[in-house]
């Protein structure tokens, strides 16, 4: 698949680390470093514009190295970039640790997984199909 985009940073395009991953790295296009201090979030800019096709979207989702090291998650994860949004990508990151953490500059942030989703038609009806969970959630499987 081939999805237009605008590379304004003065980073390489995000990438696969490996040859299997789902996930691209974005980094961080920053003029001068950003600190979030415990508990605290910032938006981070990308410098990327994308053009997601119709019938598609982005998420953005956060690097395990990131929040297993240092604690740094995105407050809506995944974020969903629609296909039809134009304006740049950019990271809503968090600080959950006891941490301050320095963001810099070319600094791999999060990760962007492009995938196919459906558009729905809601049907209204007045009862739904009968299962064996019914109406169980919230670790209601598994026990009796």
């Amino acid at each position: 698949m081939q999805v237009p985009i605008i590379n304004r940073s003065r980073h390489e395009l995000p990438s696969y680390q490996t040859a299997h991953a789902a996930g691209m790295d974005v980094r961080a296009n920053l003029e001068e470093a950003v600190t979030l201090k415990p508990l605290q979030r910032a938006l981070i800019p990308t410098g990327l514009f994308l053009e997601i096709p119709v019938g598609y979207e982005a998420q953005v989702r956060p690097r395990s190295g990131l929040a297993y090291k240092h604690g740094i998650g995105l407050v809506n994860s995944p974020g969903t970039i629609d296909a039809d949004y134009r304006g740049e990508l950019k990271v809503l990151l968090v600080n959950l640790s006891a941490d301050e953490f320095v963001v810099q500059d070319g600094e791999r942030i999060a990760q962007l997984v492009v995938a196919r989703h459906e558009t729905v038609e809601w049907q209204a009806v007045e009862e739904l199909t009968e299962t064996g969970r019914g109406a169980g959630g919230y670790g209601s499987t598994g026990t009796k």
